[in-house]
């Protein structure tokens, strides 16, 4: 990763009596496409109006390659934000969205022209210059909008939440197209959103937020393989999580039996939890596991079968091709590298 481009330091946020930033420290690469992600009100979109300089904060300082510019005004500083209302023009077309920024700025006719090509080309919409953006799909009309950030040579790009307002197959097509630009154009993108499984498939880092604090940053593979704590263990996907003891580097114990692990530096009989993904339980006879249970329920969701099973201490979810019918007895296998051992943080919601 190349050197930090954008670091927040102490950062906080109140509006009126409610805290909505509680300390944020965060650094942010030259060329990273970094991903804010958490449930409502958790803070990620403030975080970003900060940035951007639409919001003044309450505390704190915002470095842009080294210099604060908390005092900066929004239209100064070297980002362009793309909202989830692409605020086109709807008197202008397509091309003239896209010059709107440059044209004010009196920019030659001739930079103009090679420079919206350019952008047009990058966004897939070569050809459509004349058309009236109100004509467009969501899907271009966002494209046109991403052009629009992009023709002024930012070195960041805010996007808050702008696949939202988009259909389930054409917001799964933009997030392809999304981080293809990033690539192609080589600077920052800062994205919000509340989708986990957008946030896993688009980012190089993923920053899990919850109440005003940061919880867990991360690759995407991180996130969701070693979750710190219970909010991002089950907020990022599904999960089993278990009260257990940590009897000693390697062994956990839940359910009343010992289990191998690859978790070590916990404290001997240390109370802990315990992640297990659902795709990573395999349903076997009863005599091949010492934890057994009964299936209480099967749901076919067309690439696998969810399955609960009962056991004396609690209800598994497991995610499986194969199917087992209700009622069958079975036996639960896992393995060491399947089960992630967390600190116990009551306090995390």
């Amino acid at each position: 990763m190349d050197d930090a481009l954008i670091e927040l330091k102490g950062l906080t946020k109140n509006f009126g009596d409610q805290q909505v930033l509680k300390g944020i420290d965060l650094i942010i690469h030259r060329n990273e496409f970094l991903t804010l992600l958490g449930p409502s009100g958790c803070g990620k979109t403030t975080t970003l109006r900060i940035i951007a300089g639409f919001d003044d904060p309450s505390g704190g300082e915002i470095l842009f390659d080294g210099i604060d510019i908390s005092q900066i005004p929004s239209y100064k500083r070297e980002v362009n934000t793309v909202f989830q209302k692409y605020a086109l023009f709807p008197f202008l077309n397509v091309y003239d969205n896209i010059a709107f920024g440059l044209n004010i700025k009196k920019t030659d006719k001739k930079i103009i022209e090679h420079k919206v090509t350019k952008m047009l080309d990058l966004v897939g919409l070569s050809g459509f210059e004349k058309r009236d953006v109100t004509s467009l799909s969501g899907g271009q009309q966002q494209r046109v909008a991403i052009a629009r950030a992009l023709v002024n040579e930012p070195k960041v790009l805010l996007l808050d939440e702008p696949l939202g307002a988009l259909d389930a197959r054409l917001r799964k097509d933009m997030q392809t197209e999304l981080k293809k630009i990033q690539k192609e154009v080589g600077i920052t993108f800062i994205f919000v959103t509340h989708d986990q499984e957008e946030a896993l498939s688009m980012s190089d880092t993923v920053v899990v937020m919850n109440e005003g604090i940061i919880q867990q940053v991360g690759t995407p593979e991180d996130i969701y393989n070693e979750p710190e704590n219970r909010f991002v263990a089950s907020f990022i996907g599904e999960s089993n999580i278990i009260e257990a003891v940590m009897k000693k580097d390697l062994l956990v114990n839940f359910d009343g039996i010992d289990f191998e692990c690859v978790d070590k530096g916990f404290k001997e009989n240390e109370d802990v939890e315990v992640v297990i993904r659902p795709e990573d339980i395999d349903i076997v006879k009863p005599e091949e596991s010492s934890l057994k249970g009964t299936v209480k329920s099967i749901v076919f969701k067309g690439v696998h079968h969810e399955i609960v099973v009962e056991t004396e201490h609690r209800e598994y979810l497991i995610h499986t091709t194969d199917y087992f019918e209700q009622g069958l007895k079975v036996g639960l296998k896992f393995g060491p590298d399947d089960i992630h051992v967390m600190y116990r943080m009551d306090w995390v919601q």
